[in-house]
C-alpha cells in the first residue's frame, strides 16, 4: 500500500480531481494506441524509419484516418492539460465536494463523448455539442480561482 499524506487524504475535491484527471489521461493514452494502430492498418508512417520497416519508404505518408486521430489527440492536449492545472487548483480553493465533483464529471463525460465522436465520425454537432459542455465547467473553475486569487494581484 502507498504511503498516503493524511492532509492529501482529507481533501474529498482533489481526491475527485485525481480519480476523473487519470480517467483522462488513461484516455488520451487509448487515443494514442488507437493512432498507432490505424498507422499499422493503413500502412501511413510519419517517420521513414518506420515506414521502411513496415513495407518501404513510400509508406512514409499521411492518411487522412491517421491525420482524424491526430486531432483528436491534439484537442484532448488543448483542453485536458488546462484542466488539469485548474482543477488542481480550484481543489485548493475549497469548495463543495459535491459541486467539485459534478465539475469534474462534466468535463470527463465531455471529453469522452467528444473523442467518441470524432473517432466514430458521429453526426455533427455531437462533437461540438461535447466540446462545449466540457468548457462549462473550466469556464466556472477559472472564473472562482480568479476571484479567489483578485485580492492578490
Amino acid at each position: 500500500r502507498a504511503a498516503r499524506s493524511p492532509k492529501m487524504m482529507e481533501n474529498k475535491v482533489f481526491l475527485s480531481f485525481t480519480f476523473y484527471s487519470t480517467i483522462l489521461i488513461l484516455k488520451m493514452y487509448v487515443v494514442a494506441i488507437i493512432t498507432g494502430q490505424v498507422r499499422l492498418r493503413k500502412r501511413a508512417f510519419a517517420n521513414p524509419e518506420d515506414a521502411l520497416r513496415n513495407g518501404g519508404v513510400q509508406f512514409c505518408r499521411e492518411d487522412p484516418d491517421v491525420e482524424r486521430c491526430r486531432r483528436a489527440h491534439r484537442n484532448d492536449m488543448e483542453n485536458i492539460f488546462p484542466f488539469l492545472f485548474l482543477g488542481a487548483i480550484y481543489s485548493l480553493l475549497d469548495p463543495s465536494p459535491a459541486v467539485a465533483r459534478i465539475h469534474f464529471l462534466i468535463f470527463c463525460m465531455g471529453r469522452i463523448i467528444h473523442t467518441i465522436a470524432y473517432l466514430l465520425r458521429l453526426r455533427a454537432p455531437t462533437r461540438s455539442v461535447a466540446y462545449g459542455v466540457a468548457q462549462l465547467p473550466c469556464f466556472s473553475m477559472a472564473l472562482q480561482i480568479l476571484l479567489a486569487t483578485t485580492p492578490y494581484w
